[in-house]
């Protein structure tokens, strides 16, 4: 197929979902709306008690994901036509992207838990393919092999989460096992409700990349800078998030687990966050950058602000799509290279892609009136009320946030080029696919909060008032006005603050070898290092010890032992054939008196 036919299948595919996904919004979103309406598509798995049925699910909680998901990836889809088009394996780059948003609707359409697991292992295949889609380089498919176990670990925990609400509600439908749950049944105790939320939330830790599953995240990197953008803003990510508000009246009923998800969101936040500081790729800033945004979604989750962790997913989505493709276009013009240190003084070459990329620099440092303010400022205020040790630890991690954001921004598009002469006579805006996308999600970045204005601006909160059918959040936080206030002018000082600290230390930038702390960041805290001298050479050691001498020197030995002793015996016998007569007279013979023996003496 030729590479222009398979991008304009590609997207316009995309683009129809994309207005079926508005039209069935619009339908929800009617006040007239009874819902959540089932689609039955036919019976999946029937077996004695256990019925399974292929069915979908629609409410709000559904409708506003296959929004974000069509509507952010038909703009990546557009995207890609530009940035991939001196691709050979372009066409087959589509596929795979196809399938990705395919398996992504599966999950969040879902009415059931194992719909939702088909659709969650298949993103998880999508990744794989799409991460180690250069697959000539070993290191890439490496990266593809590490997101794929990791993700293969958590998805034990769904699935043991998922035998355990059958064994104990006998059902995997999100309708009946909630109407159980609400229900009240007398026999399921907490204990039962925490070991199954936490089971789920180990699910959510390796896809959605919290502590102790997102090294893998990071190393995505090795995939095409669109499928980074598609991963990691609007779709794979957020898959945990949208599991977990799913499943919303299950951890109000475990809220030791639920505190367990607010100390891992928060814990990754300020982790992911040091990292970031001191990291020189700039894809690599980002992965971070994504991973500290994740914990801020689980931390919302944690204290039960499950509409805010939603709002959140749907902010960063535009400004984190906005930021990859940015970068995107960065790496595009300086022919590859993603080294911040080799770059500088873009803005001048590259005008558009330096507005974009700074809108959605502010939007995720939490400036008044971009998208990114409304909501971490509802996260925070969510936290403060409870627990302010928490909430201190969270504006750490935003401090950080707007530091390592506008580093990544002064180093990369103001001072004097630092690259090569080649480079710089190569610089250039890029074209309008690549472009245009970019210009959409700035103004969805900028206008995309206005959805979930605080109670101190507005009364009306619609984004929590369109998902209240579908999810119910766990105790809600009410702040006196002036409490509101003052924790956003702290959030935004502190922002400013560190937005100014970025710009005076990187006006003059240095690279030196950093030492100490510095060098500790700059390695990930050597939890890669960690990970392989644990568990990685450990189990390597052991395989091939189990190699060496159960395998071949056992299993092996055994099989190859008796097919060398029949064949020995085989020769052995050969040597009695020997063709003459006299002996053959003299065997029967002796068998005859063998016989006779045996008679007399055993046989009674």
């Amino acid at each position: 197929m030729p590479k222009t036919l398979g991008g304009l299948i590609g997207c316009v595919t995309i683009l129809a979902s994309f207005c079926i996904s508005l039209g069935i919004f619009f339908e929800v979103k009617n006040p007239g709306f009874q819902g959540p309406v089932i689609v039955h598509l036919f019976d999946f798995i029937q077996s004695g008690k256990l019925y399974i049925p292929f069915s979908f699910q629609v409410d709000a909680l559904s409708s506003l994901f296959l929004l974000i998901i069509t509507g952010v990836g038909f703009l990546i889809h557009v995207y890609s036509t530009s940035y991939m088009h001196d691709d050979e394996g372009m066409v087959k780059y589509f596929a795979y992207l196809n399938l990705f948003v395919f398996s992504m609707l599966l999950l969040v359409l879902g009415a059931n838990y194992l719909i939702m697991f088909i659709g969650w292992e298949g993103v998880g295949l999508c990744s794989y393919l799409l991460i180690g889609f250069w697959f000539k380089n070993r290191d890439y498919t490496n990266a593809a092999k590490k997101a794929f176990v990791m993700n293969r670990i958590g998805d034990l925990g769904f699935l043991l989460g998922m035998l355990l609400i059958l064994v104990n509600f006998g059902t995997l439908s999100f309708q009946e096992f909630f109407g159980q749950i609400h229900g009240g049944q007398a026999a399921i105790t907490t204990t039962t409700y925490s070991w199954i939320a936490l089971c789920l939330f180990i699910g959510a830790t390796g896809k959605s990349a919290q502590i102790p599953l997102y090294t893998w995240l990071p190393d995505a990197m090795a995939g095409p800078t669109p499928v980074s953008a598609l991963i990691h803003a609007a779709t794979m990510v957020t898959a945990g998030i949208y599991m977990i508000a799913r499943s919303g009246a299950l951890y109000s009923l475990a809220p030791i687990i639920l505190h367990v998800v607010a100390i891992i969101g928060l814990a990754t936040a300020i982790l992911a966050a040091t990292i970031a500081i001191k990291q020189y790729d700039i894809k690599k800033v980002l992965a971070y950058s994504t991973v500290s945004q994740l914990g801020f979604m689980f931390l919302a989750l944690g204290v039960g602000a499950y509409t805010t962790a939603v709002f959140h997913v749907m902010t960063h989505a535009f400004f984190k799509a906005l930021l990859f493709l940015g970068s995107g276009s960065v790496i595009h013009s300086m022919g590859g290279e993603q080294d911040i240190r080799k770059m500088g003084g873009l803005g001048k070459k590259m005008r558009i892609t330096q507005i974009t990329f700074l809108i959605g620099c502010l939007a995720i440092s939490g400036i008044p009136g971009l998208s990114g303010f409304f909501s971490k400022d509802e996260i925070l205020a969510n936290v403060f009320a409870k627990d302010p040790v928490m909430y201190a630890l969270g504006i750490l991690a935003a401090m950080m946030t707007a530091f390592y954001m506008f580093r990544l921004y002064f180093l990369t598009f103001s001072g004097g080029f630092r690259g090569t002469h080649e480079q710089e006579h190569h610089l250039h805006e890029s074209p309008a696919a690549m472009t245009i996308p970019l210009i959409i999600l700035a103004i969805l970045s900028v206008v995309g909060g206005y959805v979930g204005l605080p109670e101190v601006m507005s009364e009306h909160n619609a984004i929590a008032a369109f998902l209240s059918p579908a999810v119910t959040n766990f105790g809600d936080h009410h702040l006196a006005a002036g409490t509101e206030w003052a924790l956003m002018g702290l959030s935004v000082a502190v922002s400013v603050i560190m937005i100014i600290m970025a710009w005076s230390m990187n006006r003059k930038p240095n690279f030196e070898e950093n030492t100490g702390l510095a060098k500790v960041l700059e390695n990930k805290w050597y939890v890669d290092e960690l990970y392989d001298a644990v568990i990685v050479r450990p189990i390597a050691a052991l395989s091939n010890l189990l190699d060496k001498y159960v395998e071949k020197r056992g299993i092996d030995g055994v099989v190859n032992g008796v097919g060398k002793t029949v064949r020995w015996g085989g020769d052995k016998l050969r040597l009695l054939q020997s063709g003459q007569v006299g002996f053959y007279i003299f065997i029967m013979v002796l068998g005859i008196v063998i016989l006779f023996g045996l008679s007399f003496f055993w046989i009674k």
